[in-house]
């Protein structure tokens, strides 16, 4: 059996001895004098009537992230008719710029297929279903406006939900899940859950290619104290390599928060058993992305939650937004809490983080958040009613800076290059871990990095990165004198 042997400078050991307390503020950038948790992308103050609505995130090929919202409000209508508006990142998530500005785009999510970027929801609220298509990165989209080229489904006496959900491939078929507007009655009763999907390969442009599933309605009796209704569902595929639909579910005031496993049993059919189907899921009550990660094998989700600091017994949970947090689960039923991400208790009214979408970027999540956040000219209009757009890095490998999906020494590097000093944007990429936040690299960062040192699995051997003799020394001035392996007999 082997150890790894590191040993560290003086004044190194001398402030690890110290010890300093880990900082509890998350990333955050300066809007007008407040410290705004996360990057951001787009604000929309609440004076202008205009809010900021579904926020969606991709990342390209040439690893640039494109990130959307659109917009709703009793002033939305005079930016545009159902306005999507797209941006880009170049130094992922640090910086952003917009790209363009969609009209008749509302309730959609990116993603990538093929090396082509989509945008799918509906051209307005509860109408017809439609998609677009951009080869140039989001400077440019096809217009839907027959059954070949985007429209996927004429609205009729229905009409269609969905939001920025994840889209999976299985058994070379492409899936989403989405809802219909059957029913009618209250939000959400009237939604009914569906699933639809296309063969890889085909024009997903084209109505013909896609196929619909039944959809079925929810009903209040599922719950001794109210189901009262599912929407924005999560195409997922589950441990037995089945497809299924994970909903969220609207509960009643005080109620724990709930998801709901709608089951396809092939292109045209979902099932569901409300006696074994409906579980707990903390933030189960508002919209989540759900991805697997093969790496970790592990489920993941980005959700809004309650939890014993902001539980509210006279509130349902659908309206307790202020607490980000990072789940897991092994098998889609039982989940666990990671880590919270970001967290303001001061005003339950005012202050959201919803919405989120995210994507993998090695071991780093990236995330898109619906922020509803104090912003220096009267904060947002209601926890509901964001007023920003905002960007979030966090790691599922704590002292992985680097996002290979390693604990080593290029992290090390990167806390040296940047020690004892401020960084833009307080950014995991330049060694200001997540939880820390406090945009300055120091021993809390250096810590995490040394304390799950040789964490993950190496990267293969690549020998075009390792360092000149000369950048050794200099990294062994700043911190490591030397790493090396020795045997244990």
């Amino acid at each position: 059996m082997y150890r790894t042997i590191v040993y560290l400078p003086m004044f190194v050991l001398a402030i690890l001895l110290v010890g300093h307390p880990l900082s509890s503020q998350a990333q955050t950038t300066n809007f007008n004098g407040v410290n705004v948790p996360g990057v951001v992308i787009t604000h929309s103050p609440a004076s202008s009537g205009v809010y900021t609505g579904t926020p969606s995130l991709a990342i390209l090929p040439n690893g640039d992230y494109i990130a959307s919202t659109d917009y709703f409000g009793p002033n939305a209508d005079q930016i545009g008719i159902y306005e999507t508006d797209i941006f880009r990142s170049t130094d992922r998530g640090q910086t952003w710029s917009a790209v363009t500005t969609i009209d008749h785009q509302y309730w959609s999510n990116l993603f990538v297929y093929n090396n082509d970027l989509y945008l799918l929801g509906v051209p307005g609220g509860r109408q017809e279903m439609t998609i677009r298509k951009s080869i140039d990165g989001g400077s440019t989209w096809t217009e839907p406006t027959s059954s070949t080229n985007g429209i996927l489904r004429s609205a009729g006496s229905l009409g269609f939900h969905t939001s920025s959900v994840p889209v999976v491939v299985h058994n070379g078929r492409i899936w989403r899940a989405y809802e219909d507007n059957a029913t009618g009655g209250p939000w959400p009763g009237q939604f009914r859950a569906a699933m639809m999907s296309a063969p890889i390969g085909s024009d997903l442009l084209n109505a013909a290619n896609w196929t619909h599933t039944n959809a079925i309605a929810s009903d209040s009796s599922w719950l001794a104290n109210g189901f009262n209704g599912w929407l924005e569902g999560n195409a997922v595929i589950d441990r037995n390599g089945n497809i299924v639909n994970i909903t969220r579910v609207d509960v009643g005031v005080g109620e724990p928060e709930k998801a709901a496993i709608v089951r396809a049993q092939n292109k045209f059919f979902l099932t569901f058993d409300p006696n074994n189907d409906i579980i707990d899921m903390p933030g189960g009550a508002k919209k989540f992305t759900i991805r697997y990660d093969a790496a970790s094998d592990k489920y993941w989700s980005v959700t809004s939650i309650v939890n014993d600091d902001n539980y509210d017994p006279n509130r349902k949970p659908e309206h307790i937004r202020n607490t980000m947090a990072l789940i897991s689960s092994d098998d889609l039923t039982q989940w666990t809490v990671e880590k919270i991400i970001v967290q303001n208790l001061s005003d339950v009214t005012k202050i959201g983080f919803q919405y989120m979408d995210w994507q993998f970027d090695g071991s780093h999540i990236v995330i898109a958040s619906r922020t509803a956040y104090p912003d220096g000219l009267g904060g947002a209009n209601t926890f509901h009613d964001s007023n920003f757009l905002t960007f979030h890095r966090i790691t599922t490998l704590d002292g992985d800076i680097d996002g290979d999906g390693f604990v080593g020494i290029n992290d090390l590097n990167i806390i040296l290059s940047n020690w004892n000093q401020n960084v833009p944007v307080a950014n995991i990429l330049f060694g200001d871990l997540a939880g820390i936040g406090d945009g300055f690299v120091g021993i809390s960062d250096l810590n995490i990095v040394l304390g799950n040192w040789n964490a993950g699995t190496p990267p293969a051997l690549d020998t075009s990165t390792i360092p000149e003799p000369a950048t050794l020394g200099l990294v062994a001035l700043g911190g490591l004198v030397l790493i090396r392996r020795r045997g244990i007999h």
